[in-house]
């Protein structure tokens, strides 16, 4: 009998051993991949600080037609510059009315898009560089007030309140 009985201590000894090792893998499985989310969002967050246009000025030009013209003047006050205008929402109109435009480097009046134009003419809003954005309305607006919103692709969006000329 004591020799049955070394033999199954011996061998609930390994198992415990096998399976203590595979808690221990799983739980530092889990630990990784915790620290690699973590890590993630904390590079998005960093680069959605690093992404920003803040809105300096904006005006609307109602004499075009058939709809006015805005204009919104935007400086990088991040720390990467922006280069693909695709990825930039704009939202302007009369106040509480807002619609949101696409980026078109054919806009042309009555469109309903926007074409931005970086000071230099590179195609690259480098960073403390302005750049110009027209929008270009499809319907007729008229409002003693406006607003307009700027937002970039995972950055921190821009708001202006503005009153015609």
């Amino acid at each position: 009998m004591g020799f049955s009985l070394t033999i199954t201590e011996a061998i609930m000894v390994i198992a415990s051993v096998i399976l203590a090792s595979g808690f221990s893998a799983y739980a530092i499985y889990a630990g990784t991949s915790l620290q690699s989310n973590i890590m993630q969002d904390l590079q998005n967050t960093k680069q959605s600080m690093d992404t920003r246009l803040d809105i300096v000025y904006a005006t609307v030009n109602q004499t075009t037609n058939p709809s006015p013209l805005f204009i919104i003047y935007v400086k990088n006050t991040g720390s990467l510059p922006v280069s693909d205008f695709n990825l930039i929402s704009v939202y302007v109109g009369a106040y509480g009315q807002a619609m949101v435009y696409s980026y078109s480097s054919n806009a042309t009046t009555g469109s309903g898009q926007f074409n931005m134009t970086d000071s230099n003419g590179d195609g690259v809003v480098q960073i403390g560089e302005a750049a110009t954005i027209q929008i270009y309305n499809a319907t007729s607006v008229s409002s003693s007030l406006y607003e307009a919103k700027v937002v970039p692709y995972m950055g921190i969006p821009s708001s202006y309140l503005f009153s015609p000329p």
